[in-house]
Parts: C-alpha cells; structure tokens; sequence
C-alpha cells in the first residue's frame, strides 16, 4: 500500500537532446535552372540574362533558397554565380542543391551553433525516432559537437538507450 512509484528516468541526470528542434522552419523556394534551359538542355547567355533581368523577385523575397538543375545539362559556373547575385539581396539565404538538401545542410549549421556549455559532464541523450526525417549527418554532426565536453552520449529515449560514448 505504501509503494512510491519513482521516476528514475528523471532523478537520473540525463539530458535530452532532440534535433528536431533543429531542423529548419523557414519556408524554403526552389530555383530551378531548367526553366532557363533552351530546349531544356541548353544555356544561352543573353537569354539567360535577360530571364533573370525579368525575374519575379518577391517569389524569393525572405525566403531561403535553394538553387538547382534538375534537368541533365552542363550549366556554366558562371550562371550559378549569376543568379547567386540576384537572389542573395532579397533572399534569407541562397544555397545550391534540392529543397532536401537545403533543409539537411541548414540542419547541419543549426546543430553546430548548439550551446555546448550546457552539456559539460553531462549524461546526453541524443533522441531518436522523432516526426521528422532528420538523417545520418545530424546525428554525426552532434555526437563530434558533444564528445568533447559530454559525460556520456546515448541515442534513443532516456528510457531505453544505446550506448554510444562514456568518458572514462
């Protein structure tokens, strides 16, 4: 009658880290270099150049963008450079590759800024199995961050572990 039900999940000192709270929440624009294509295989110069003289800006204005071709052409550097020049003054942020690696690589800079003072001689948690896909790299990305200052690093949920690193 007497029994106590104790929580020795939380009297145990591990530290949840969730790195969904990381994955980015703006909204992310693609340009596509394909819908500038001749033939859709093509770039011509002055065409090209005049498109992007014509181009909607406030399509991408405030939002990240992610510049890519989806088509199988050979795009100069240049051209990239170019459009690089007219998005990056009313863009967020303007990064080359899909909407998903976009979302992965912005993932990435987000985990690397994490305030590792807060995990110093701490039991860390990395959880897992979250809503989001949140991908190998961020999980790498976290443990190099943590192993230095972290007393242990487990993935999963404070109630049930994998063991990844314990400084002796």
């Amino acid at each position: 009658m007497g029994d106590i039900i104790i929580n020795k999940v939380s009297e145990s000192g591990i530290v949840s880290l969730d790195l969904e709270e990381f994955y980015p929440k703006e909204e992310i624009a693609l340009f596509d270099m394909k819908d500038y294509l001749f033939m859709g295989l093509i770039l011509k110069e002055k065409d090209f150049r005049e498109s992007l003289k014509n181009l909607d800006l406030t399509i991408y204005t405030d939002k990240i963008v992610a510049v890519t071709c989806s088509a199988d052409a050979v795009i100069p550097m240049w051209a990239y450079m170019l459009v690089a020049s007219y998005l990056q003054p009313v863009s967020k942020n303007v990064d080359f590759g899909s909407i998903e690696e976009t979302k992965s690589a912005l993932l990435l800079k987000n985990i690397e800024k994490i305030a590792i003072e807060e995990y110093v001689d701490k039991r860390v948690v990395i959880k897992g199995c979250g809503e989001v896909p949140i991908g190998e790299a961020a999980y790498l990305c976290a443990t190099k961050l943590l192993r230095p200052v972290a007393k242990s690093i487990m993935y999963g949920e404070p109630c049930s572990t994998v063991p990844i690193f314990k400084k002796k």
